[in-house]
């Protein structure tokens, strides 16, 4: 027992005394990282991407425990939540511009197109925009040039990356909010009053 102890210690003053090698990065991170790369890149392409690696148990629970984005926008109860939360951040005009994108995608009459593509312009894209979104300057010039015969496809690429924008960053957070977590556990009660 002793020795192990010493060794241990003599571990750490060795280690203490070459400050510039590398530390062994953990697996699971490496992993983990991994997966999120793959996933953004199967949104953006379409397409699933398979890299020889069979999910772990621990992010099959970890998926069954949070619901993804999808879920977030589609239940009343979690996209008022999460609106309030990007409130919160002072990011709010991302969810807006995403909610504003859905509802010009199920217009129906052609000549309703063109006030609503100039209202999100304006209000969103614009660089006077007073709820600016952060997307490409070349996905703006496309935008631009679209209002001229605007079709419900033309927000589509602005519209993705505001997604993916929540999707690495607003998200994950949410999900560690106390926001989300109180939410969760008043929906567990529910089924027990």
């Amino acid at each position: 027992m002793s020795k192990l102890l010493f060794s241990k210690i003599h571990f750490y003053d060795i280690k203490d005394l070459f400050p510039n090698v590398k530390q062994p990065r953990r697996v699971d991170i490496v992993l983990s990282r991994k997966k999120q790369k793959n996933n953004i890149l199967s949104f953006v392409m379409g397409q699933t991407v398979n890299n020889g690696t069979s999910p772990s148990n621990n992010s099959l629970q970890d998926h069954k425990r949070h619901p993804s984005l999808d879920k977030l926008l589609k239940n009343k109860k979690y996209l008022a939540a999460f609106r309030s939360f990007l409130q919160s951040e002072f990011s709010e005009e991302n969810i807006e511009f995403w909610l504003a994108c859905e509802d010009f995608k199920s217009t129906a009459s052609s000549e309703d197109l063109g006030w609503k593509a100039e209202k999100i312009y304006g209000e969103f894209i614009s660089p006077s925009a007073c709820r600016e979104i952060n997307v490409d300057h070349h996905i703006k010039e496309k935008i631009q040039k679209s209002l001229e015969k605007p079709s419900r496809s033309c927000f589509d690429e602005a519209q993705k990356q505001i997604y993916l924008l929540m999707l690495r960053d607003s998200c994950p957070r949410f999900l560690q909010s106390d926001a989300y977590l109180s939410l969760k556990h008043k929906s567990r009660t529910i089924w027990y009053i």
